[in-house]
């Protein structure tokens, strides 16, 4: 919930400096936030962590940036990338490529993983800890490549 009152004081912000893109962008994670918020009730509980919104939707504009490159729309691209931009202040500090590696080595040794089939555990562990601070296609490659 303190995320979403964050939201509104910066869309407030941005209405007053007149700030179009980012109103829209603040807008956007506000809309999907009160949508998960949504699909969450009549459940036993949250739908989905706000940071794993969050980190859905600088994954979904990063796969629009690279579609919009490829297509030739530099402007639709610049667009997307100005989106994550704003996406990102409201996500923890990404975690660095030697981070990576010692918290899926932790992340390996904490489920006894011995081989590519236990990649969903130790997916889970890492989700569960780290949402939002790491690519976890990335991470992905990189638990295969230690078995």
């Amino acid at each position: 919930m303190e995320l979403q009152q964050r939201l509104m004081g910066e869309i407030k912000e941005a209405m007053k400096a007149k700030a179009a893109e980012r109103l829209g962008a603040l807008r956007l994670i506000l809309n999907a936030l009160k949508e998960r918020e949504i699909n969450a009730r009549g459940t036993d509980g949250a739908a989905g962590d706000e940071l794993a919104v969050l980190a859905k939707m600088v994954k979904q504009r990063q796969e629009s940036v690279k579609v919009y490159l490829e297509g030739g729309r530099p402007e639709l691209a610049a667009k997307e990338t100005a989106e994550i931009a704003v996406i990102e202040e409201f996500l923890p500090k990404q975690l660095g490529a030697a981070e990576v590696e010692a918290v899926v080595t932790a992340a390996i040794a904490e489920v006894g993983a011995t081989s590519v089939k236990d990649m969903g555990r130790v997916m889970g562990v890492l989700k569960a800890k780290y949402t939002g601070q790491m690519d976890f296609g990335a991470v992905g490659a990189l638990i295969k490549a230690k078995f």
